[in-house]
């Protein structure tokens, strides 16, 4: 029986691959349509290759959009400040990083948002009606991005980075680097998110060492006092809405 029905199985595979591989072999491989960005020889136009480069920039820009976030707005701030408050809870995991991670980024849509509405007035716009030239338009765009981190940089953070790179001083803001302001900005950024988080600790860590203290005078020496006082420091901070009191301070700390 065996025998007879490994014979059947056998045959059946056979007519089944005599009928599919002369259908795979006629089929066509997929066509996939390719993208490509060349001017003809001779027939260079200026106006087609400032687009193509413009296309390119654009490209770049757009692949370096993490950076962007990350080292020319809010968003460094906020999340460090974030970081530090679960810290000092002693909540490990909760809230998990990627709520923390999209809260800081609509929060940083929120602080950037007058930043963004004058570059799309004074650049984007005019550049899309073609009243300006991609050159003038990138010039204005860069005016309220370098206000806003003029504001909140140190002139002693920009200074460093100008003495690593031997670079003689700027007279006035106008001279300085687009490239040093965005160092010395996140620099300047990553201490004062430091500051905040060092301030927002100090309640709990007392907390801490509050419980610590009466569980070493109870003698239960043998219980971690992180156990206890984690009940405690969650309740407090909901009864003082810390999430309000915590995002309306930082958005007040960019006014």
């Amino acid at each position: 029986m065996r025998t007879s029905g490994s014979r059947s199985l056998t045959v059946l595979l056979l007519v089944l691959a005599g009928v599919l591989l002369p259908a795979l072999a006629c089929a066509q491989a997929p066509t996939i349509p390719k993208l490509t960005m060349e001017l003809a020889a001779g027939q260079a136009d200026p106006t087609e290759v400032s687009t193509l480069l413009e296309i390119l920039f654009l490209l770049t820009v757009l692949s370096m959009a993490p950076a962007i976030m990350l080292t020319m707005t809010s968003f460094t701030r906020i999340i460090i400040v974030f970081h530090f408050i679960r810290q000092a809870m002693g909540t490990q995991q909760m809230p998990p990083n990627q709520i923390m991670a999209g809260l800081a980024i609509f929060m940083t849509m929120v602080i950037m948002y007058p930043v963004g509405k004058t570059v799309n007035d004074t650049a984007i716009q005019p550049y899309m009606a073609e009243d300006i030239n991609f050159t003038e338009a990138l010039d204005r765009a860069q005016v309220p991005i370098r206000e806003f981190m003029f504001k909140h940089t140190r002139e002693k953070d920009l200074s460093i980075f100008y003495s690593i790179t031997k670079e003689p001083r700027p007279e006035n803001k106008e001279e300085v680097s687009t490239i040093m302001l965005i160092a010395a900005y996140t620099i300047s950024e990553l201490k004062t998110g430091f500051t905040i988080g060092f301030l927002i600790y100090i309640p709990f860590l007392i907390l801490d060492m509050v419980v610590a203290s009466i569980l070493l005078a109870m003698g239960m020496m043998m219980l971690p006092p992180v156990m206890i006082s984690l009940p405690f420091k969650i309740l407090l901070f909901i009864l003082i809405d810390g999430w309000n009191l915590l995002v309306g301070s930082l958005v007040n700390t960019f006014q």
